[in-house]
């Protein structure tokens, strides 16, 4: 790679705000100084002026190329990472599905293949969608011999990959002997599995349904119980795409506990509200998500949990349909494919709605969208700007307006949660 001389930037680190030169060789940063006083004989020289140089993002809640009964979510792993990398990520952490009954360690193997076509690092969260003696195995197999640090489990859909809360028990009690994470989407599988019924049963099919069987209380209600786990078998747990106040309220108070546990929302649950399931159809299906939208007090609160500390992470959870996919369900929600796209744009959304807004601060973006998901999930020499890391640097352009559109966001999709919505601020360049 030889040299690189960024001049004259200002080094955003999730602890200091600082103008400097910065000069990067073979991909390590050798050198930081007062701006204007660092001087290369050859190599690239980038003129910083007026921009910020970031820690590269890290998205640790994607869905690309993920298998389900409409086919895969419509965006595989050369063209996620694409839209990663042009929204100033260097990182994704995906995820591994295992049907029931197939070996963890096999359903690895072949995800690894499907993401090779990423040219930014790839972690994957392995799924635990079944439970057995020979399930705990293959965990500590999987922790062991390669390398795989975090689980994932599912407290919903418990007809296909969700597991109950014995079998949560169990396998946490696993997890925490290997000094591994658990991630956990906690939902009450079995009160939604009973809402969607009685729904049906009465006619009432339409997308808008949807979010009305899966009230807050479902995923408050399970936080609880995992915090009630956490508290009683001390496994290091990840709690995804958080929703609603109540929520936010109770990991924070389990924070204060020192329970070892951490929490991400997405933009969707801080910038949209319920509002969005009385728009016309199709329009209404871009919006099926789980969990659903919830209220502005949810965002409010959301808002707070990041500025205080008790989330840790913003997350994407992207996982893009074609409206021709959402349509397998027009005659009843339950069949619609559960997700929405926004990997290319999480950067600018919390930029121009998070720090643009003085909701968060410089240092608290970076935290929330690269240094906390390095710390958690080990990835290395990402999170900070430091002589002797590898450079995982974005050059940040915090000037102009531009709009989201289907166009922008580097996606098959031809939906979008987002359009429309009005950015500030850009990546110029993954360094």
């Amino acid at each position: 790679m030889g040299f690189i001389l960024i001049k004259n930037t200002t080094i955003v680190n999730p602890d200091h705000i600082f103008a400097a030169d910065v000069l990067i060789h073979n991909n390590v940063v050798e050198s930081i100084a007062a701006p204007n006083t660092l001087t290369v004989n050859s190599g690239e020289i980038i003129d910083g002026t007026g921009q910020y140089l970031i820690p590269a993002g890290i998205d640790p809640h994607v869905h690309l190329q993920l298998p389900t009964p409409a086919g895969p979510s419509c965006d595989d792993f050369a063209l996620g990472s694409g839209a990663a990398i042009a929204g100033g990520n260097g990182a994704l952490i995906d995820f591994v599905t295992p049907a029931r009954g197939e070996s963890l360690v096999e359903a690895l193997k072949k995800r690894q293949i499907e993401s090779k076509k990423s040219p930014i690092p790839v972690k994957l969260h392995v799924g635990i969608t079944w439970w057995s003696k020979s399930v705990a195995e293959e965990i500590s197999t999987l922790v062991n011999s390669y390398g795989v640090i975090s689980f994932k489990i599912y407290l919903a859909y418990r007809d296909t990959i969700g597991l109950s809360f014995d079998e949560l028990r169990e396998a946490m009690k696993c997890i925490q002997k290997l000094n591994a994470i658990v991630a956990i989407h906690a939902e009450e599988g079995d009160k939604i599995k009973q809402l969607r019924q009685e729904f049906v049963s009465q006619g009432k099919t339409a997308p808008r349904f949807h979010a009305l069987t899966r009230p807050a209380e479902t995923e408050y209600n399970a936080v609880q119980k995992v915090i009630d786990l956490v508290r009683e078998t001390q496994c290091k747990t990840y709690l995804v795409h958080m929703s609603t106040a109540e929520s936010v309220a109770l990991i924070r108070e389990a924070k204060k506990e020192g329970l070892p546990l951490f929490a991400e929302t997405c933009p969707q649950y801080l910038l949209l509200d319920d509002s969005v399931y009385s728009k016309p159809e199709p329009d209404v299906f871009a919006y099926i998500i789980s969990p659903p939208i919830r209220t502005k007090a949810d965002n409010i609160a959301l808002w707070e949990g990041l500025a205080d500390g008790t989330i840790d992470c913003v997350a994407t959870d992207h996982c893009p349909f074609t409206l021709a996919q959402k349509m397998a369900g027009k005659d009843d929600f339950t069949k619609i494919p559960n997700g929405a796209g926004g990997i290319k744009h999480r950067m600018s959304l919390m930029f121009t709605y998070g720090v643009l807004e003085k909701r968060i601060s410089l240092q608290q973006w970076i935290r929330i969208t690269s240094t906390n998901a390095a710390k958690i999930f080990g990835f290395d020499h990402f999170g900070r700007i430091e002589t002797g890391f590898r450079a995982h640097l974005v050059l940040w352009q915090p000037q102009g307006i531009d709009h989201i559109n289907l166009a922008n966001s580097f996606t098959n999709a031809d939906i979008g949660i987002y359009n429309n919505f009005e950015i500030a601020g850009h990546s110029i360049t993954l360094i």
